[in-house]
């Protein structure tokens, strides 16, 4: 048996073989964005494999809040229970100017909310999302990296490299980048990313302090020169454990590397996120506290300090062909209001669905170029707010509290006008279609003892749901029967040949009868769908149906259509259409 030099030479080349496996959708990068968009792929049973160029998650509170509409995703993937165990609540902000106390922000919202603001270090997010991921079948593939890719006609071909130089050739029928701020996926697609930078470079660490400021508030403190420029910062974000926070401030002359990287090289490229090589330390945030909080305290049991950047860019599409960008990928910009992970969760829930309505053959490719059309204003609105607040202050916005509260929690996002949107229909105050479908209580059933929300009708569902309400038992059996009759068979998207070859399914509508308050006295379980009980009129309150109502919710939790019950028929065949061909 040969075991020279030749012999080596021969196993190295052949350690290197290319092999060619077959896949739904190929995701590059396993934080939170391409973790959601992984988990919500498997939960709609299509094929996908999650790879990140990392061997292991980072130990660092990055991304720390949750917003209010990011928790309801996670309650339709049955998630939320065990985020809520994890996490800490957001109660308000404190912000002081000169030593000053200037406002007080309480993050309060509308009752029928059904949660509030949280805080959770990115690694428990990530750590939590895994797990849920792994029980879907899926693991993360660790130390493998998008080399490169290409795409055609009926497909991607993406060549990946693992930590051991071994590389490997992937087919798939499309590609998520959801790789960051310095994504692959975004320079291969040749995608404008247009947009600015901070010239302020920022240390940021987790740390503990032994202050007494009320629980759940984080601190925002400042010294504002008399032009209103900003000459000193700290900013605290509660974190679970005892006087824990995740702090930043801007970085000391000692620390700073302006004066010698700022280069054509550096100008040019995505200055954004950690840097590695200088770390800040303990005594170094203590002076930051000592000058700038509002009473004494001592820092003790940093878990980890990084110095990091901040740019606003924004791509010019989300989208080419078969392969699209989501999260940091698509857009940067100030950690303010905690809204870039939450928005990059967003946008793989808007992906997911629709992708997986094309992958089993129910909706056309054209489906897809919706991503672009409604994620993409989105991004652009969330990254000019952003900004505005982190050079003014939040307090500074021009909303009312009530609005200002609603859009931090993301609850006001609408694809209003979008190419999936109908006409406007009912009291022009209600939900109309492209809006969040808003939750509520009081739903009753003969058996249960306690009312439900909507949510909890909602919750495991993967299609859409049809709601129909009425006074009327009888319009409420019509509307059921009309529904029944119209889903009929799925069409076949001709997204050739997976699509053809797909397994039948089931048409991808649920049906939930809702009983108005002041109904006939007729049990909900004598429908021909499961029904409930208005019992507290929450529902009429809230989306303030116009006599006998019909109200599609899309997977991701906003609002198809709305129409009249005697129109049900035309309106989910009108609908079935959209998706196939949309405006």
């Amino acid at each position: 048996m040969e075991y020279g030099p030749a012999w080596g030479a021969r196993r190295q080349r052949e350690a290197r073989v290319v092999h060619t496996h077959t896949t739904d959708v190929l995701i590059a990068g396993a934080g939170p964005v391409g973790l959601s968009a992984a988990a919500e792929l498997r939960r709609h049973g299509v094929r996908c494999r999650l790879v990140d160029r990392l061997p292991a998650r980072l130990p660092y509170a990055k991304a720390v809040g949750i917003q209010p509409r990011t928790l309801e995703l996670w309650d339709r993937m049955g998630l939320a229970r065990t985020v809520l165990e994890a996490a800490i609540a957001l109660r308000g902000q404190l912000i002081y100017v000169n030593g000053r106390e200037q406002a007080r922000i309480d993050l309060t919202l509308p009752p029928e909310v059904p949660y509030g603001f949280a805080a959770l270090p990115q690694y428990e997010t990530e750590r939590i999302l895994e797990a849920y991921l792994a029980g879907l079948g899926t693991v993360i593939e660790r130390g493998t990296e998008l080399a490169s890719f290409a795409q055609d006609e009926d497909g991607v071909t993406a060549r990946l490299r693992t930590a051991s130089d071994v590389e490997e050739e992937v087919r798939a029928r499309y590609l998520i980048g959801c790789d960051g701020a310095h994504s692959t996926v975004r320079k291969g697609l040749g995608l404008a990313f247009e947009g600015g930078a901070f010239s302020e470079e920022y240390m940021l660490a987790d740390v503990e302090a032994d202050w007494e400021l009320p629980h759940g508030y984080g601190l925002r403190s400042l010294l504002r020169a008399d032009d209103g420029a900003t000459d000193d910062l700290l900013v605290c974000i509660p974190l679970p454990g005892a006087g824990r926070y995740r702090m930043s401030a801007l970085v000391p002359p000692e620390l700073s590397t302006q004066s010698t990287d700022r280069g054509p090289a550096r100008s040019e490229s995505v200055a954004h996120g950690l840097e590695g090589g200088r770390a800040p330390e303990l005594s170094h945030l203590q002076a930051v506290v000592d000058r700038l909080a509002p009473k004494a305290a001592v820092l003790s049991r940093m878990r980890w300090s990084s110095v990091f950047r901040i740019s606003h860019r924004i791509v010019d599409r989300y989208a080419d062909g078969r392969v699209f960008v989501a999260g940091d990928a698509a857009h940067i910009h100030p950690p303010t209001g905690a809204q870039g992970m939450n928005t990059g969760i967003q946008d793989a829930c808007n992906l997911a669905w629709k992708l997986a309505l094309v992958v089993r053959g129910e909706a056309g490719p054209a489906l897809l170029a919706s991503y672009d059309a409604e994620r993409h204003p989105i991004g652009e609105e969330v990254v000019g707010r952003t900004v505005r607040h982190a050079t003014h202050g939040i307090e500074t916005d021009p909303d009312g509290p009530r609005t200002l509260m609603l859009r931090e929690a993301q609850l006001l996002v609408s694809y209003r006008g979008g190419p999936l949107t109908d006409r406007p229909n009912g009291p022009a105050d209600a939900p109309q279609p492209g809006d969040r479908a808003p939750d509520c209580t009081g739903l009753t059933t003969p058996v249960a003892t306690y009312p439900l929300r909507l949510l909890d009708i909602m919750r495991g569902r993967t299609e859409h749901v049809l709601l129909l309400y009425a006074a009327d038992p009888a319009d409420l059996v019509k509307a059921a029967e009309a529904a029944a009759r119209a889903a009929g068979p799925p069409p076949v998207a001709d997204d050739s040949p997976g699509a053809r070859n797909a397994p039948a399914r089931e048409p991808g509508l649920q049906t939930v009868a809702v009983l108005a308050r002041d109904a006939t006295p007729t049990a909900p379980d004598t429908l021909p769908v499961p029904g409930y009980r208005d019992a507290k009129g929450e529902f009429a309150r809230l989306y303030r149906p116009d006599g006998p109502t019909g109200l599609l919710v899309r997977p991701d939790g906003q609002l198809g259509a709305r129409f009249p019950l005697a129109e049900t028929a035309p309106a989910l065949s009108d609908y079935r259409a959209t998706l196939s061909t949309p405006a």
